[in-house]
């Protein structure tokens, strides 16, 4: 059953149940399909993914402004939940850079700087992205992620990059900086250069894993560059004790054991920002992750529901709120070196956690002495791959009004915040089609020599027009914003006419619906050319808009004979009826639609 079926009453019986439960729990069904043959790819792809997601979890925690342990904690719980609600097999959850600006945007000012009440307060918006997800996907809402367009996506996700890259340049520094907004994190950040504060070591650290990282990436796709530069500069810190002798500062021992069940606390206004926070995380990460979700299941020649993947990931960020962690995201890195290790289902992910969960436990401080600067390293590399800019430069050859948008997007996240960036998005996006919507082309038609159909005029200066009659189309729907203009633009049309009209015929075709507000402007047309001795007629009006029109009244006050099938036909009924003579005019039936 997809999400689009309907059964015309409940089923109780023990299938149906059976059937809605494999439906909310696709791991279900994957555990009684699971061949033996995959076990050990899974195995292999999970170690690999286990030594990949201990730097990027606690890198993206860093950025996000909160202790780094939550990292982890927040990578374990999501793989678990998704391994049972996921429908795609191989996307992995986890903390994700696209959505750390927004966490720290909307936790860290309430958090007043108590690394304790940051966790806490994360966690509980992951609660909120959680719950917010579920009934989104429960109400079948997914498809609201298509309202963010390609261009506003490119200036949302530029301007959380660069948003993340000013955070993560004084780690790699060596320093920290207190300021709120990008203008002040690169003012202190300036300053602190020029007072002296930098860090060679972190310098060295920091520069040296983005080589690393960077190298692989280029020239060894194949190589963990994330796990070398983790390994290899906490290595270099331990054997030449950096920590001590040149105050560079590292991750230290961790918490050991597994993220405690913890019920977070928030105050009403707390609580209130951060579902405004929520709003725009899930709008963020849902956007990206049924991208991914369809471009795996393709590949894997499966299907996924858009609806499922909601709930799952809602579920993903439940769980995690309550085990400590924060809101999470699918990964567009780490899912392709899943895929490319040879996992073959989410038992990779399973393995995975508990890697990570089994070096809580028995080696917690395996990675004390992992230096900061290493893991803004990870986080910019990360930035960096997210980075558009070839879609940008499209769009300025391409399309320079939609790169008005884009930019539009990337100052509002850039210097009024994170979250209000995705609302600015969103906005922009609803205004876009608005626009387009409001000022829509239309044309008047004619016929051209050699060329089936009707064409506009304007494109064919030699197309012929039937003397008293004028073909107008339309090419939205008609609805209160634009209804004005389509009057004005026919009465236009009229006036332009070379021949006196008799007869406005409207091709509706591309007309999909008329609202209350337009179907008033009608009737007020109609009378409009009435009183001038000229007949308003349509063709090749869609069924349900007919339709429309019967409910409001007026297929009557029109009259069903000014509706023809075609726009050849009401062609045909306006030269017989007004017996022009028009020896020019040939294969009038068989014009075929309105083109051009």
């Amino acid at each position: 059953m997809t999400d689009g079926d309907v059964t015309s009453e409940p089923n109780y019986d023990g299938r149906g149940f059976a059937e809605r439960l494999q439906r909310f729990l696709p791991g279900l069904t994957l555990l009684g399909s699971y061949r033996r043959s995959w076990l050990l790819h899974d195995a292999l792809a999970g170690l690999v993914l286990t030594a990949i997601l201990v730097p990027t979890g606690m890198g993206y925690a860093q950025a996000a402004g909160l202790p780094v342990v939550y990292g982890l904690y927040a990578t374990i719980v999501p793989l678990l939940a998704y391994a049972l609600f996921g429908p795609s097999r191989v996307l992995v959850l986890g903390p994700d850079s696209s959505l750390a600006a927004l966490i720290a945007a909307t936790v860290l000012p309430l958090a007043a700087g108590s690394p304790e009440r940051a966790g806490e307060l994360a966690a509980l918006s992951a609660m909120l992205c959680g719950l917010l997800c579920v009934v989104a996907g429960l109400a079948r809402l997914g498809f609201v992620t298509d309202l963010l367009s390609k261009p506003i996506r490119y200036g949302y996700i530029n301007g959380i990059v660069l948003t993340v890259l000013v955070g993560q340049l004084p780690k790699l520094l060596g320093f920290t900086v207190a300021g709120d907004g990008i203008l002040d994190r690169v003012r202190e950040t300036a300053n602190g250069a020029a007072e002296g504060r930098i860090n060679a070591a972190a310098v060295a650290i920091g520069v040296g894993s983005l080589a690393v990282i960077l190298g692989c990436k280029r020239w060894a796709p194949k190589v963990p560059g994330i796990l070398l530069a983790a390994v290899g500069s906490t290595l270099v810190v331990h054997l030449f004790r950096l920590s001590e002798r040149t105050d560079l500062t590292v991750v230290g021992v961790l918490p050991q054991g597994l993220p405690r069940f913890e019920l977070p606390r928030a105050t009403l206004q707390e609580l209130q920002e951060l579902l405004v926070g929520a709003v725009a995380v899930v709008w963020v990460s849902f956007a990206d992750m049924s991208v991914l979700s369809r471009i795996y299941a393709q590949r894997g020649g499966y299907r996924t529901s858009a609806n499922q993947e909601i709930i799952a990931l809602g579920v993903a960020n439940l769980a995690t709120g309550f085990f400590q962690g924060f809101p999470v995201g699918a990964s567009a890195s780490r899912t392709p070196v899943a895929e490319a290790a040879g996992a073959k289902s989410q038992l990779a992910g399973v393995v995975g956690a508990a890697g990570i969960a089994a070096m809580l436990l028995f080696a917690p401080a395996v990675l004390r002495s992992l230096p900061h600067a290493a893991l803004a390293a990870v986080v910019v590399c990360a930035c960096l791959g997210q980075l558009e800019v070839r879609g940008v430069v499209r769009l300025y050859r391409l399309r320079p009004s939609e790169l008005v948008f884009s930019l539009a997007c990337l100052f509002g996240v850039l210097f009024l915040g994170a979250v209000q960036g995705i609302f600015i998005a969103v906005g922009l996006a609803l205004s876009e089609f608005i626009w387009r919507a409001w000022r829509p082309y239309d044309a008047v038609l004619g016929r051209v020599d050699g060329l089936k159909g009707y064409h506009d005029v304007s494109r064919h200066p030699e197309a012929k027009r039937i003397p008293g009659l004028v073909l107008f189309r339309w090419d939205a729907p008609l609805f209160f914003a634009n209804a004005a203009i389509f009057q004005e633009h026919v009465l236009r049309a009229v006036r332009q006419a070379p021949t006196p009209t008799k007869w406005v015929v409207v091709a509706a075709e591309p007309v999909t619906d008329i609202d209350l507000t337009a179907a008033d402007m009608l009737v007020e047309l109609d009378r409009q050319l009435h009183a001038a001795n000229m007949d308003l007629v349509f063709a090749e009006m869609k069924g349900p808009v007919k339709d429309r029109l019967k409910r409001y009244g007026l297929f009557t006050t029109f009259g069903g004979e000014n509706f023809f099938p075609t726009l050849g036909q009401a062609v045909d009924r306006y030269v017989d009826l007004h017996q022009v003579d028009w020896t020019d005019w040939e294969e009038r039936t068989d014009a075929g639609p309105a083109t051009e």
